[in-house]
């Protein structure tokens, strides 16, 4: 597999995310309290919402439109909702955040 950089981890406040303009999409890339980096589609599976602008608890992120939970580690919905989202291999070299080129690929339809 090979990676692509999109940013240092200091981009990315704790508890806090960015998105990512990508020829897959927007993805949002995630970081928790733990210091933790994840990378998942930026549209919650429900209405569509940006999960990059939700809340982040532990390895989730609340939608902000209909507070669906959506695990970062999954990308699946929680709790009674049902659905996902895609995820994307991101891995962090010291200060660098690196996307799998798979994220960056154009989609096929």
């Amino acid at each position: 597999m090979s990676w692509i950089a999109i940013g240092v981890t200091a981009d990315i406040p704790l508890r806090g995310a960015r998105c990512v303009t990508t020829p897959q999409g927007p993805i949002a890339v995630f970081r928790t309290v733990e210091n933790r980096f994840f990378a998942i589609e930026d549209r919650c599976p429900h209405k569509g919402g940006p999960l990059s602008q939700g809340i982040v608890h532990g390895a989730q992120v609340t939608c902000p439109l209909h507070n669906w939970v959506i695990s970062l580690e999954t990308g699946m919905a929680l709790g009674a909702d049902e659905g996902s989202v895609r995820t994307f291999a991101l891995k962090v070299e010291g200060e660098k955040l690196l996307i799998s080129s798979e994220a960056l690929a154009r989609r096929t339809a």
